[in-house]
């Protein structure tokens, strides 16, 4: 059985879906010239600016909070374990392509924030929700599209959002300080109640402190490493970019593999296409959906141009990716290299930290889609089963569940991106629309300079 929901993750998550992704990037970065590029530095000022938040409009959370809710479930256990997944199979190159689908990766996020916005509806107790779901049935008329979506995106949840996060903390917690597997799952059941019963508000008071601190935790390690090994960096990324149409790793020597690991892993660390993040996006306080949609596309920069990036050009600097070492212990061991048991203790904990704010995230995404195949008043109930689930992953071995959830996750995908490249009309046109309220923004701000 495990044999059989291995190939059949290999398929889903294999170069059709990936083309389908990357392709509907490409297609979007060029209908909207090249937005992610152009407006990137007037996005990150929007996400991280407080005078920039729009109180007065409907929704229930900030900008900023909707921003860390997303990153909260996209920052996790695949920007340490994926990266050096797709290092040691596709070889140092396949971070430059990482990159590459993150740049178009951006286009499609900012789509899908656009569209959950747009087509949001507000639920019997004045919460706002949206989301794939939501779009497909009101802006392109295929409600069963998003019953699809729904079933795949509240199984997932359960599996790469909760079992798999609360299984990789047990499992990092034991073999670095000998912790029991059940006492971490008391102790993250305990914590993942008290975040996640308070609804979007809570969690997303939480995201907003709690991501800014465990990212920076795990870069300035990093960043450490490369100021420390400055006369090794630039080689390393020479490597990278040479080594993007060569390959040199076990699966390495022919291009189409490289691409496939940097692009694969890429896309399941930042989730761009995939459609979980827009559930987050639908519920921010915002006039205009291109405002938030420019916010929400920043969520890939930082997760892949540079938390991944941390982890990758850490690797590469190593030289360990060919040592048969993998995963978190592979990323472990070079972190290590540089830095002796410190190195390792900031993988482990970064590991903990990032598996914790994925289960945080990903419960919304859950209940939500919960919510709209059955209705608002079952979300309680969802709540208290996710929940207990926590400790159910905290102290089993998940095999067959983590392939099962691995093949929800990419099957999201698919009605998502019908979604997007039917509605692609509707995003061009509330770009236009919004960059023109801008542009008259920026003037009046200059206007006021000038006056003061």
């Amino acid at each position: 059985m495990n044999d059989i929901i291995s190939s059949i993750s290999d398929f889903v998550w294999g170069p059709p879906t990936l083309i389908l992704i990357v392709g509907t990037g490409l297609y979007l970065t060029f209908r909207l010239g090249f937005l992610q590029i152009r407006s990137l530095p007037y996005a990150l000022r929007l996400a991280f600016s407080p005078k920039r938040q729009d109180k007065k409009s409907k929704g229930d959370i900030s900008h900023y909070q909707a921003l860390t809710t997303a990153m909260a479930a996209t920052i996790g256990t695949g920007n340490i374990v994926g990266v050096a997944t797709a290092v040691v199979l596709g070889g140092p190159g396949a971070v430059l392509w990482m990159w590459l689908s993150a740049l178009l990766g951006m286009a499609t996020k900012y789509a899908e924030a656009i569209l959950a916005v747009k087509y949001r509806v507000e639920n019997s107790k004045g919460e706002m929700s949206g989301g794939p779901m939501y779009y497909l049935e009101r802006g392109l008329k295929a409600k069963w599209l998003g019953v699809i979506f729904a079933i795949f995106g509240a199984v997932a949840a359960f599996g790469i959002g909760n079992m798999v996060q609360s299984n990789s903390v047990s499992d990092a917690l034991e073999r670095s300080f000998s912790i029991p597997t059940w006492v971490t799952g008391v102790i993250l059941t305990v914590l993942t109640g008290l975040v996640i019963l308070g609804g979007i508000k809570s969690i997303g008071k939480v995201t907003a402190f709690f991501v800014p601190i465990m990212a920076l935790f795990y870069v300035i390690g990093g960043l450490i490493i490369m100021v420390m090994n400055l006369d090794i960096l630039p080689q390393a990324i020479g490597l990278i970019f040479s080594d993007a149409f060569t390959g040199s790793a076990i699966g390495g020597g022919i291009l189409g593999t490289v691409i496939r690991y940097g692009v694969a892993r890429g896309v399941f660390s930042n989730e761009a296409g995939l459609g979980s993040a827009p559930i987050a996006a639908a519920a921010a306080k915002t006039d205009y959906p291109g405002r938030q949609a420019l916010v929400s596309m920043t969520q890939v920069f930082i997760d892949t141009i540079i938390v991944c990036s941390i982890t990758g050009i850490t690797i590469v600097m190593a030289d360990m990716y060919t040592s048969g070492l993998e995963g978190g212990d592979l990323t472990a061991a070079s972190f290590a290299l540089f830095l002796g048991d410190t190195g390792g203790y900031i993988v482990t904990i970064g590991i903990v930290l990032f598996a914790f704010s994925t289960l945080v995230g990903w419960s919304y995404y859950g209940e939500k889609c919960f919510a709209y195949l059955f209705n608002d008043k079952a979300v309680p109930y969802y709540r208290v089963a996710f929940v207990l689930i926590v400790m159910y992953g905290a102290i089993e071995k998940l095999g067959i569940v983590w392939g099962i959830a691995d093949i929800m996750n990419a099957l999201m995908a698919v009605p998502n991106l019908i979604g997007i490249l039917g509605l692609s009309g509707v995003v061009v046109y509330e770009t236009k629309k919004f960059l023109k309220v801008a542009k008259e923004e920026k003037e009046q701000e200059k206007a006021a300079s000038r006056a003061s």
